[in-house]
């Protein structure tokens, strides 16, 4: 695939950002793209290898060999089409996966892999600027009503093959808007909202219903909707954040991430928003090291902080991964973020102990240091050095250590669907149906949190599983 020699001829080739300096003074996208031309040069580095790592190493299985050809030989619609045939919204994939096709590249076992999310990025961009992408509706309607609850990509995807199966198909938000984390969990700098409202036009060309501030569970009773409807899908992702219940944990000061990241998308969309969370002109604190950790980082910045810190549990990682040994798995390595790379202090192996603070205000936080060793049984285990504690200042703490699995009251209770040992409804992988009959789960609500793309294959195959219940067979895409 692309030119046999590519790979031995060709530089990797990144697109570049604006400098820190410019773009944290806004909240719009800051990558500066490619010219068709290197684009179509990188995808040349595509070798011929036999077995195509990278589609097994990305959960939508995109035919990746096949759109590098076709964009270096400058078949542009066509690389488009071959996109969309595994992933129905690559201008998101492409914009905010870690892109685990590229760890799992086959030229990355000694070399430098195939711009492959780039490459996706600019093929989905290139579509919309053409006017290439359209609404693709069913040629024939069902009579058959689908409600799916929860609008983030697993919901979205599984909405949009719905409606395309000639279904009815509603689609469920407790927000003011459609997008789920899309929309209020990404900030605007790593993607634009405009995205999201480009995807719901086609969507409702294509036959699917938006009802927004219908909190299923809560405002309206999930009874209610499935006697509505021939079936349901949960899509309403992985939400009850892992808290950190150390003393002053009560202080004025210390936030979950996501009672903080969605104010700035609110604040960005022209929304008025009370109770405002802002890190201007204070000392911030991010425990927790992931992508949401970062997101609060560059929002931090952006807002103006004095300083920010990012604390993370465990170790620092490798500076280059062991590839004969993780090949073609998604390497544990040290990555730093463009959001770290505008401004913030890293501390690895560090545990939180306790928050302090006056009159009701944080104004501190103790931590201390830790030592990882692996236990009798062979795991790897913390322990605290003693004499090591320390203080640091603190005006605005947030917690992004992640989710521990689907918030259970109102919705999930209502339905009586049966959970699974880690507390997510319970469902496979084949016909993604829980304990309550008509009623399917799928996303990060099934498999716990996880990433864009995965939310995107479950939200796929859960519409096929759907269309096969109602119908008797599917001729949807898994």
């Amino acid at each position: 695939m692309g030119k046999i020699t590519g790979f031995m001829e060709i530089k990797r080739q990144d697109p570049q950002s604006l400098p820190p300096s410019e773009r944290i003074g806004f909240y719009r996208e800051f990558m500066l793209p490619l010219t068709d031309a290197e684009v179509s040069s990188q995808a040349a580095r595509c070798m011929d290898c036999g077995i195509p790592f990278c589609q097994t190493g990305c959960p939508v299985n995109n035919i990746i060999p096949d759109w590098n050809d076709l964009v270096y030989r400058g078949y542009w619609k066509e690389a488009l089409e071959n996109l969309h045939s595994t992933n129905n919204f690559p201008e998101f994939t492409g914009r905010i996966c870690p892109a685990p096709c590229e760890s799992a590249c086959v030229l990355n076992i000694n070399n430098d892999p195939v711009t492959i999310k780039n490459i996706e990025h600019t093929i989905i961009d290139k579509g919309w600027e053409a006017g290439w992408v359209k609404p693709q509706i069913a040629p024939h309607k069902t009579d058959k009503r689908v409600a799916v609850i929860g609008s983030g990509p697993a919901g979205l995807a599984a909405a949009q093959q719905l409606a395309r199966a000639g279904h009815a198909v509603v689609l469920f938000e407790k927000n003011d808007r459609i997008g789920g984390l899309l929309r209020y969990g990404i900030p605007d700098f790593k993607m634009e909202k405009h995205l999201i409202d480009r995807r719901m036009a086609q969507m409702q060309a294509e036959g699917v219903e938006f009802r927004t501030n219908q909190h299923v569970g809560v405002t309206l009773e999930a009874g209610t909707v499935l006697a509505e409807f021939d079936a349901i899908v949960l899509t309403g992702g992985s939400e009850q954040p892992r808290d950190l219940n150390a003393p002053g944990r009560e202080l004025d000061g210390v936030h979950f991430a996501m009672s903080f990241l969605p104010q700035q998308n609110r604040r960005n969309a022209g929304d008025a928003v009370t109770n405002q969370i802002l890190a201007t002109g204070k000392h911030v604190v991010v425990i927790g090291g992931g992508d949401t950790g970062s997101d609060c980082v560059g929002t931090s910045i952006r807002q103006g902080a004095a300083s920010v810190t990012q604390f993370e549990l465990m170790p620092r990682p490798p500076e280059q991964e062991n590839k004969p040994l993780i090949w073609p798995n998604y390497p544990m390595k040290l990555r730093t973020s463009s959001s770290q790379e505008e401004g913030c202090n890293r501390d690895w192996s560090v545990a939180t102990k306790a928050f302090k603070g006056n009159n009701g205000r944080l104004e501190r936080l103790q931590a201390i240091r830790l030592e990882w060793k692996k236990n009798a049984n062979g795991q790897m285990a913390m322990s605290e050095i003693t004499g090591s504690e320390f203080e640091i200042r603190a005006d605005l703490v947030l917690l992004a250590m992640g989710y521990l699995h689907p918030v259970h009251t109102g919705l999930l209770q209502q339905l009586g669907v049966a959970l699974d040992a880690r507390g997510n409804v319970a469902a496979n992988t084949e016909q993604y149906q829980t304990s309550t009959p008509k009623v399917f789960a799928a996303g990060d609500m099934r498999r716990g949190q996880s990433l864009v793309v995965w939310a995107i294959r479950e939200g796929r195959q859960v519409a096929r599983a759907v269309d096969e219940y109602l119908m008797g067979c599917s001729s949807l895409a898994r």
